[in-house]
């Protein structure tokens, strides 16, 4: 589960200690043949498998699979981690063991009292559904996603010939449309300011990355309870103030809005979700990371596919021509819209090969054993971490024929979706764990990824040849590319105004 393990202080403080800490863990330490848990590698004493990860967790992972089977199980420090790679195994954890391994993993400095803190945080995601993500939601929210992605084309002509950013572009619109729904405000803008006029842009992108990279690098006292509330090395206070540096970004709005009541300017009736959960009497310290979820998780992701989907098409011509093709015939020289997305296919079939390839989330979030169970004839003690390695089950060529190819006409013909009820195409994951924005992704990037085909060529800068584009990857809060897409726009059709 953490990207990147490299010789720092942390370790070589943490040989030191192995003595006290092998002491103080080894009643706990119980062979895997009499607990009959899932196989996997040698576990060393003390840090198990923690330095066997690498920078890419999810490729491990689905190494150590194919040499053990389906159902893997590995130690971080203390903790146990069991990872399924088929859709067998997907099933059982998602769907036949769903209850009893959906606990959630909260940090320490997002809980209140832990008896209220499940059902508080159960309410808001019922709110998020019903206001964010549900049917009649995402109808309403077709005018202001087509606005915010017009901006984009309007900065996007602006520098027609020049080397853009594709993550950049892509992150300020996700994030205005996130803000709009949210906050009823943009929190950036394509010249670099905030909300304010500051220079956020930069910095909050900065900082939800930060938090990310916090969120999946190892703290001592998560791999070793024991050690109870020590927080050596600071990890706790660098995550506390990454977290305060993100949260000044939309405080002041909060704080207002509490003072004055529903959102009073602009002379809008709508209630956003802050004015539901305000109203719900929910306190800033569950608004805030629950906020904070919201943009980390759907922001990162919606622009990682969007840059992932563009880099495959430059790369593979041919399929790009298609889709350009299927734009072409069904919306001549309109606009994509959000009505538009049923009459496209391909688009759709793109995104969907896109994600098979680079899910969002590659060992998706992690679950917790609530209470013991049998999985697949091997136990899974209480407060097990549980996930499935959906970007293993992605390139299983016993599933996918020739799955290192990018080929999005598989995805015409199978009648596969997003709603996780096949195991072996999960990017959203499923069951009750499911990304609840699931919904919204579904039409928000098509329409983004959409528009950037529809109205403009795209050309690697220089003379690069597309087959040299670099597709290596680096393990976030989700699957992104190791190296930034910049590309080059042309104009092929003017806005419709």
């Amino acid at each position: 589960m953490y990207p990147e393990m490299i010789i720092n202080p942390f370790f070589l403080l943490l040989l030191l200690l192995l003595p006290l800490i092998s002491f103080l863990v080894s009643k706990k330490l119980i062979s895997r043949r009499d607990l009959q848990i899932p196989p996997g590698p040698y576990q060393w004493p003390v840090v198990g498998n923690i330095f066997q990860l690498g920078k890419l967790p999810h490729h491990t992972i689905a190494r150590l699979a194919r040499a053990h089977g389906p159902l893997i199980s590995l130690k971080l420090g203390s903790k146990l981690l069991v990872v399924g790679s088929s859709p067998a195994a997907a099933r059982e954890i998602l769907k036949t063991h769903d209850r009893a391994l959906s606990g959630r993993f909260v940090r320490p400095e997002f809980k209140t009292r832990a008896d209220e803190y499940d059902d508080q945080w159960s309410r808001m995601r019922s709110v998020g559904r019903s206001e964010l993500f549900s049917g009649k939601a995402i109808e309403s929210q077709a005018t202001l996603w087509s606005e915010k992605i017009d901006e984009m084309v309007e900065d996007l002509r602006a520098t027609e010939g020049s080397v853009v950013e594709i993550e950049e572009k892509a992150y300020v619109v996700t994030l205005n449309i996130l803000g709009n729904l949210i906050f009823s405000g943009d929190l950036v803008g394509f010249d670099g300011k905030g909300l304010h006029g500051e220079g956020l842009h930069g910095e909050m992108r900065g900082l939800i990355r930060g938090f990310a990279d916090l969120d999946l690098t190892p703290n001592l006292t998560d791999l070793f309870p024991v050690l109870g509330d020590w927080d050596l090395f600071g990890m706790n206070n660098k995550f506390r103030e990454v977290f305060k540096r993100m949260l000044a970004t939309w405080d002041g709005i909060v704080s207002d809005r509490r003072k004055q009541g529903r959102r009073s300017s602009g002379g809008s009736s709508r209630r956003d979700l802050l004015d539901t959960l305000i109203g719900r009497g929910l306190t800033n310290d569950l608004i805030n990371p629950f906020v904070l979820e919201l943009f980390s998780a759907g922001l990162v992701s919606a622009t990682s596919t969007i840059t992932w989907a563009l880099a495959e098409l430059v790369k593979n011509r041919e399929i790009m021509q298609n889709l350009l093709d299927e734009l072409e015939k069904e919306l001549g020289q309109d606009n994509v819209k959000q009505s538009d997305l049923p009459r496209l296919p391909y688009l759709d079939a793109c995104i969907k090969e896109t994600m098979r390839l680079h899910p969002p989330a590659p060992l998706l979030l992690p679950h917790r054993a609530l209470e013991s169970c049998n999985v697949m004839g091997y136990n899974i003690p209480e407060d097990t971490i549980v996930t499935v390695n959906v970007w293993a089950l992605g390139r299983d060529p016993s599933i996918w024929d020739d799955p290192l190819s990018f080929n999005p006409e598989r995805f015409l013909v199978s009648g596969l979706d997003y709603k996780g009820n096949d195991y072996k195409y999960l990017p959203f994951g499923s069951g009750r764990r499911m990304c609840p924005g699931q919904p919204m992704a579904a039409k928000v990037v098509p329409l983004i990824l959409g528009t950037l085909i529809h109205l403009f060529d795209w050309s690697l800068p220089g003379d690069m040849d597309p087959a040299d584009l670099d597709m290596e990857e680096k393990n976030s809060i989700t699957l992104v590319k190791e190296k930034h897409l910049c590309l080059v726009p042309k104009i092929r059709k003017q806005l419709e105004v």
